[in-house]
Order: C-alpha cells, then structure tokens, then sequence
C-alpha cells in the first residue's frame, strides 16, 4: 500500500468536505501526533477570487493562539495545493451533542458559555471578530472543553477602521445591527451571537427560529422572543441583557464577565506567551507557484510556516453560513 505523505505528515482518511476544501486525517511522521489537514486547490481559489478570504483566515489563526480556539500548527504549499494544518479535535461539534443529548444542565451550560467568552474575548484582543458563531462551529476537545473553530467569515479591520459593512452570518444566530446594512461593531455583535448560543445550550433550540426570513429578521430586529420556564433567574437576566437589539446598550465582555450567574465556578485559562507572529510570510502561499518553488522549494512542498515552540423547538438544525 502507498502511503501518501505532505512534508512530515503520512495523510488518512478524508473526515470533512465542504465546497472549497477537503479536510483529511493525517499523523506527524516525527512525533506521532494526529492533526487536521484542510485541503485547498490552488486553482479552484484563484477562479473563485477566494485568495483573500483565505489569506484573512489563515492571518487570523496565526494571530489567535488560545486554548479554546483551534490551533494552527503550519501552512504548507505545493504547485497544485494549499494544505493547513489543524489540530486535531477529537471531540465533535457541540451541535451534535445539543443535537443528541438535548439541552444541557445549567453547570454544563455555564462552562461552555465561560469558555466561549474566554475565547472571544481573547480573539477581539487581536482585533479579531469571528462573525459566524454558532454551536456548528464550537467543537469540543477529548477533555470536553470548547475549541472555536471556522474562521472563514471572520474580519480583521484595517488600523482606524472602527465599522464592518459585509452582512454576513447564520440568519439565526446575526444580530439586528448586521441585517441593517448601516455598519455594525463587529465585537458586540459577536456578543449577541454568543447570547444566542447561550439560550440554545439551556433550551436545546433557538430563540429565532422562522422558516420564512422576512419574520426571522422582523424577529431579531425587535428581540422577539421569550425564556423557557426552566431558566434559572441569572441566566435569563443575562440572556435578556446580551439579546438587546441596541448594539449601544448591549452588555459587553467586560460586563458579562463581572455577572454573578457566568461568574459561577469561573477559571479563567492560563494564557501562554508566544513571540511576536509575522503575517507576512502569509504572501508566499499564493505566489506564482514557479517562482514560489525556485526559491523556497526542495522536494514536492515546503514549510512556508511554523509556529515558535511554546515552553426548531425540540431541536435545532443546521445553518449555513452567509454572506450577503
């Protein structure tokens, strides 16, 4: 049996795959340990003016090194391919597990909305604003703790830029701000969509759930919506403070971190320090192939980065993510 290899990694079984990349199996020869190979064709990004979008994510993971978000290890390219590797998560999407398990104890809930905040507040530290949470896109570790993932619609705003225009998002998850096309903070609606989330993890289903769009959006608009009997006093206080429609006086990080109910159990992740990431080199991915591999390429691909070492109401469906 031929065992195809990338650089050091022996690549397995495909284990994802959506429109634009395959996302494969695949085990460092050198340490033996599993990882996540995002597999994109050079051509097929090219003809779909894609370039951007996926210099923008792989910027973005280079930048967001957190416990709670999905590491990258390295980006490497060939002259047909670009392969990102991931790690390797082994513990699903907490979709699945809403999905099959429906809504979850208030303490389960709790932790898994600290680690969110956790994460993204660590991700807007970096000028980093995911614009597409949702429970799809949260996955979970072999020790049950919550990796952010996807990044794909994420903005990193230029220096003095304050507002982002792209609507873009899961309908159900949005906030009211992104559907007016009048300029959006992308911070504090990353907030709302982590309310959302909250409410889906007490609740087991959305807060916005219309099949026709046009009351969907009427709904998210006004923040029409109502807490199941079974939400403890704290959380529903919270959920309605993060659900406010005024992007001016929604609750902030800050605030919900000093809240009684999330404060609950709260350990906040011990953060490494890394060295300085230089984005730059992110350039070389996408050069002319030829003269990419005249000068960096010795075999059939080459390192172009690493990182420095470190010392419905009964249920909820899948959404796809937008952007308008």
């Amino acid at each position: 049996m031929v065992v195809r290899k990338v650089g050091k990694y022996e690549i397995g079984r495909t284990i994802g795959e959506g429109t634009f990349a395959k996302v494969k199996f695949a085990q460092n020869t050198e340490t033996g340990e599993s990882v996540a190979m995002k597999v994109l064709d050079r051509s097929t990004i090219i003809k779909h003016k894609m370039v951007d979008q996926i210099k923008r994510e792989i910027s973005i993971m280079k930048l967001v090194r957190h416990p709670y978000v999905v590491r990258l290890h390295e980006v490497i390219a060939s002259r047909t391919k670009i392969y990102i590797i991931l790690e390797f998560i082994t513990g699903g999407e907490l979709f699945d597990k809403i999905v099959h398990n429906g809504r979850l104890s208030e303490a389960e809930a709790r932790r898994y909305f600290q680690q969110l905040i956790d994460g993204v507040e660590y991700c807007h530290s970096k000028g980093v604003y995911h614009r597409d949470l949702k429970p799809e896109n949260l996955l979970l570790d072999s020790q049950g703790n919550l990796k952010i993932s996807d990044f794909g619609l994420s903005a990193l705003p230029e220096q003095g830029v304050s507002l982002l225009r792209t609507t873009c998002g899961t309908p159900n998850y949005v906030a009211p701000e992104v559907l007016s096309h009048k300029g959006y903070d992308g911070a504090v609606a990353d907030v709302w969509s982590c309310g959302v989330i909250l409410y889906v993890l007490m609740a087991g289903y959305l807060p916005f759930d219309e099949l026709d769009l046009t009351t969907l959006y009427s709904k998210i608009e006004r923040a029409e919506f109502s807490c199941p009997s079974w939400f403890p006093v704290g959380a529903k206080s919270l959920i309605h403070r993060i659900l406010d429609p005024n992007p001016q006086t929604r609750i902030t990080i800050e605030q919900i971190r000093s809240d009684e109910w999330f404060k609950k159990g709260f350990v906040p992740v011990r953060l490494l320090e890394y060295e300085d990431i230089n984005l730059d080199d992110v350039n070389a991915v996408f050069d002319d192939p030829e003269e990419f591999y005249k000068t960096f390429c010795s075999n059939l691909e080459d390192i172009i980065w690493k990182p420095p070492n470190e010392s419905s109401k009964s249920r909820i469906t899948k959404s796809k993510s937008k952007r308008r």
